[in-house]
């Protein structure tokens, strides 16, 4: 490469954390080297939440064109083309990739493309596409070498009967039937789409509750909304074997229960991608394969940050860009505050979407508050009428206090969770936000009547 530094910044890793580190840096004058082994936009970009959100979305078209007699039009689903589907999601990944490049390129940053290992605590050493080798030095180095789906002691993932969330997006077909792995947020995405596709689905996990770290009552309406769509789930026990059978795979429950499939999808979650890159020659500390960080990402070693799915914080992509920009502006003298991670919304794209933000009710009384409460159904609300969508908005305020949690499950709802994120990191109270007037026949109603209510004055809440 024609550039070998030094850099005031090295970052180690072209995903959420990584590309967002590099161009806050740049545009506060710094230079930037970017190293990625693969296609910019590590796997939220390509193999996460852009790929699985466009599959969804085309779960959602053929839902609607099933049930497009309800509305009074005329329409006929004739199945699924999965090469189409695959082809769309493909162009849209593709086209964000080149854009996210020649941005990442028209800001001045030098793009390295290569595998990256620490050489020390200034310095990455690149092994290139050719088999060449450079060494790229920098004031500071940004380590976001991301994730990948983990597995069970003893379960193989083959790629063909047992897979993880890489390969399903790489499927060719639309499978008979399907047991998912694990009830979070890629299991319940996963079986979204298939069910919609026209798949058997069961989900298996482990803890009480499908997306068991949701507030409670969220989780048991999505459980509702699975059982009307057909999906199954087992809940509160624990995979024990998977067997090949002729006819595609064979699962064991600890229960005694077997279910037969076509596939196994493993989906327990994703590890970070630590092995391999030179951490503990550097002196970086790991815990369970995560760096440690403090709260402005930096490690062990002064010189040395990290962001993303490689440190022990939320695995969103949204909180990588957070911590990216956090890192570079600490880097630049600008004093930037830590992140409150219980502030960072969390969205499940699946039909219907769960949405939170802040504290469930356990978690906040946990932490001392006493809490009041209040849950707007979506029954109420017109827009949602108007939809065909059944869910809630519930609102958490701690006693002559701020709100502490907006938690919300019906279609769209990822999109009105912005206002909870305001509502939540403004420590706003109850009478604050009733005042504010939400447009009429909107979603966005439903959290100004939750609002209301918990203010003392409900305008359409039963009960």
């Amino acid at each position: 490469m024609a550039n070998s530094g030094p850099f005031d910044i090295v970052v180690l890793g072209g995903g959420s954390g990584g590309y967002a580190c590099a161009l806050r840096a740049a545009e506060l004058g710094m230079t930037v080297a970017l190293i990625e082994r693969d296609k910019l936009g590590g796997t939220c970009l390509n193999r996460g939440c852009i790929p699985t959100k466009a599959l969804l979305h085309a779960a959602e078209v053929a839902d609607q064109t099933r049930e497009a007699a309800a509305f009074g039009v005329r329409a006929a689903f004739e199945g699924i083309d999965i090469e189409g589907v695959n082809a769309y999601k493909d162009k849209v990944v593709s086209t964000t990739v080149k854009g996210l490049t020649g941005l990442i390129k028209s800001k001045g940053i030098t793009l390295v493309e290569g595998e990256g290992r620490l050489a020390g605590p200034t310095s990455v050493t690149v092994t290139e596409p050719g088999g060449g080798t450079a060494t790229i030095e920098g004031g500071h180095i940004v380590l976001a070498t991301g994730s990948r789906p983990n597995t069970l002691p003893g379960l193989e993932i083959d790629g063909e009967r047992i897979i993880s969330s890489d390969d399903a997006l790489e499927l060719g077909h639309v499978p008979g039937s399907v047991v998912i792995l694990g009830g979070g947020v890629i299991g319940v995405e996963f079986a979204s789409v298939w069910r919609s596709f026209g798949a058997e689905v069961t989900i298996v996990e482990a803890l009480p509750h499908l997306l068991p770290l949701e507030e409670e009552s969220s989780s048991k309406r999505l459980e509702r909304a699975f059982r009307r769509r057909g999906i199954k789930y087992e809940v509160g026990t624990r995979f024990q074997e998977a067997k090949p059978t002729q006819g595609g795979v064979a699962v064991t429950l600890e229960n005694g229960t077997t279910i037969d499939a076509e596939l196994l999808l493993v989906a327990v979650g994703r590890g970070p991608v630590s092995d391999g890159i030179g951490l503990a020659e550097a002196g970086v500390e790991t815990e369970r394969g995560f760096v440690k960080v403090d709260e402005y990402c930096r490690t062990s070693v002064p010189t040395i940050y990290a962001v993303g799915d490689l440190i022990p914080t939320l695995q969103l992509a949204h909180a990588g860009f957070a911590e990216g920009i956090l890192v570079a502006e600490r880097l630049c003298g600008l004093g930037p505050v830590p992140i409150d991670y219980a502030g960072v919304p969390r969205i499940t794209y699946s039909d219907p979407e769960v949405a939170s933000v802040g504290l469930t009710s356990a978690v906040a009384r946990e932490r001392g508050h006493e809490v009041r409460e209040i849950t707007y159904d979506l029954a109420g609300n017109p827009r949602s009428k108007i939809l065909g969508t059944q869910g809630e908005v519930k609102v958490i305020a701690a006693v002559d206090g701020p709100v502490l949690g907006v938690h919300m499950v019906g279609a769209r709802v990822g999109e009105l969770i912005a206002e909870g994120q305001l509502i939540y990191n403004w420590e706003a109270l109850p009478a604050e936000v009733a005042q504010l007037i939400h447009p009429h026949p909107t979603q966005s109603e439903a959290v100004g009547e939750a609002l209301l209510a918990l203010a003392g004055k409900p305008l359409h809440v039963h009960g």
